[in-house]
């Protein structure tokens, strides 16, 4: 699939609060938990998410530093907390780059986020 065609489909399921696919999380998403949790550790960050796509579905979770997990549209409302006034801009940025490592087959790079710190993308 085209990075244009995964871009909108991101910008849908992100932005314009489309459906997102639990069986794709487990597919892809589930096995990596471990991998975040000790990135966000590592990073000393206060959470750590990521999103995938894959035949036209996608999928998203976002870790805290407590260790709750939260997936798809839980992720999504909890990402659109943390960045109460920039969610739109930073995830505009976020979703052309994602799309492009989703293309080449990748899976995205990982975005922690320190609060004392707030992210613009």
């Amino acid at each position: 699939m085209s990075a244009r065609r995964i871009e909108n489909l991101l910008r849908q399921a992100v932005l314009h609060d489309g459906e997102m696919q639990r069986a794709l999380y487990e597919h892809e998403l589930a096995g990596v938990v471990e991998e975040l949790k000790h990135s966000l550790a590592q990073d000393n960050d206060d959470y750590i998410f990521t999103v995938t796509e894959n035949r036209g579905h996608v999928a998203m979770v976002l870790i805290e530093k407590t260790g709750q997990v939260h997936i798809n549209d839980q992720a999504r409302e909890k990402l659109k907390a943390f960045w109460p006034v920039a969610y739109e801009r930073n995830m505009k940025t976020f979703i052309p780059a994602v799309a492009e490592q989703l293309e080449a087959g990748e899976l995205p790079q990982q975005r922690g986020q320190n609060s004392e710190k707030p992210i613009v993308l």
